[in-house]
């Protein structure tokens, strides 16, 4: 069957192909979409790393060759979309390797750090996004002066690196998700800076104090050229101080060199029964109803388990009080979504320490769904093989049911229950 684009070029400029042929059929299309979407949040991947001089021709090659494979009259074919899918996956695997290399290289040695939350007394500059040299250019360019920068989002795990722990200008973090920015960003009294995707058309109530950067821009943001600052630096001066208001501390910084330095010491208690289990949760949060679950879940984890997140998906868990198991806190904050390959590089040690796959771990996966970023890790999972995936709260719009169907027999995958807890038991085998 042909899509409505395709049914409409077909009538009116009397397309040679008959109906079927064009490839637009919902299963063919669904595959072409998630391929798609899992190029757009490598490519924002890749261009985050290569910003830090870090890049790989066979990335930029698959590129071209998979989205050549979505043109029209091009592949027809369930099977070979789904290995460019794969494809991708392997690809997001490397670029998000290379983004690693190029924090730790250019920002420091991360470790385990406490993070004053809330605001000090004095001009204050709030920054969001995911872009941490743009954090790093700005801090660079207020050195010297009692401007204060406070990280907002997705730019919590800068906190996490050498060089941002030594800078005094970083006076903490401000506010949650992207998906409370407006009421945040309202309250904030200063400029603020939007680095990359995860920014929200703004309001009146500060829209002329939004400044953005790179490929970022918004109606009426004021676009910030070729990394000055100067006029967000001027605008925290002319607008309204924060006041000293301290919300909380809260630690972060679980990086995975720091979790893989203690990898001898997590397997001995592993086979020693003293931790039952590993759960990743994390990912893409979003508004809409449902995400309650992932609190929930964590929430009935037990009590001699870890909690590895990262993403904003944290947001939904990284409030609560999970205490300490052997020392360490029990919620472990890995950084951004752009570290998911962190999260991945420690299954796989730990995978290498007991001489099982990943699936045979005590790990289990629950990933909060929302945007091309998310898709281009879920391929990368997938890539490596990993099953019994939960996926939620909604299952992909753009997966149509047969494709679910494949990647439900191939690899597990699950959609989240109304239930968390029964969703645990089964996770557990309790």
């Amino acid at each position: 069957m042909f899509c409505n684009q395709c049914e409409q070029t077909f009538r009116q400029s009397g397309c040679v192909n008959s109906p079927g042929v064009c490839g637009k059929d919902a299963d063919v299309q669904s595959l072409q979409e998630t391929l798609l979407y899992g190029l757009k949040g490598m490519a924002a991947y890749a261009a985050h790393a290569r910003r830090l001089g870090k890049s790989d021709e066979r990335v930029s090659a698959f590129i071209e060759e998979a989205l050549f494979a979505t043109m029209t009259n091009v592949n027809f074919d369930l099977d070979t979309l789904l290995g460019y899918c794969l494809k991708c996956g392997e690809m997001n695997l490397r670029v998000m390797e290379l983004l690693d290399a190029g924090h730790v290289e250019t920002f420091g040695k991360p470790q385990p750090t406490k993070v004053r939350e809330g605001t000090r007394a004095g001009p204050g500059i709030l920054i969001t996004g995911h872009d941490l040299l743009d954090l790093w250019h700005l801090l660079e360019q207020v050195a010297g002066t009692d401007i204060n920068v406070y990280t907002h989002g997705e730019m919590l795990p800068a906190h996490m690196y050498a060089r941002f722990q030594q800078h005094p200008n970083l006076a903490g973090h401000y506010g949650g998700a992207w998906q409370d920015q407006k009421r945040e960003f309202a309250d904030f009294p200063g400029p603020v800076v939007g680095t990359t995707n995860c920014v929200l058309i703004p309001p009146e109530t500060y829209r002329g104090r939004l400044f953005t950067t790179n490929a970022v821009a918004v109606p009426g943001g004021q676009h910030l050229v070729d990394g000055d600052f100067a006029p967000v630096i001027a605008a925290a001066r002319a607008l309204p101080p924060c006041v000293d208001q301290p919300v909380r501390e809260s630690m972060l910084g679980f990086h995975r060199s720091v979790l893989l330095e203690q990898a001898d010491v997590i397997v001995d208690a592993i086979k020693a029964g003293k931790i039952s289990h590993f759960f990743v949760i994390g990912g893409c949060d979003g508004a809409e109803k449902g995400r309650n679950y992932f609190t929930d879940y964590a929430e009935a984890t037990p009590p001699d388990s870890f909690i590895l997140t990262l993403g904003c998906g944290k947001y939904r868990i990284r409030n609560l009080e999970f205490g300490e198991h052997l020392g360490l806190p029990r919620l472990l904050d890995m950084g951004q979504c752009n570290d998911a390959y962190g999260a991945i590089a420690v299954a796989i040690a730990l995978a290498k320490a007991f001489d099982c796959s990943v699936n045979d771990l005590p790990l289990t996966l629950v990933v909060s769904w929302f945007e091309q970023k998310a898709v281009a890790v879920l391929l990368t999972l997938l890539h490596l093989g990993v099953k019994g995936i939960t996926l939620g709260p909604n299952p992909p719009a753009f997966v149509s049911p047969k494709v679910f169907s494949i990647l439900q027999q191939r690899y597990d995958l699950r959609l989240t229950s109304p239930d968390p807890r029964a969703d645990l038991r089964v996770a557990i085998g309790a």
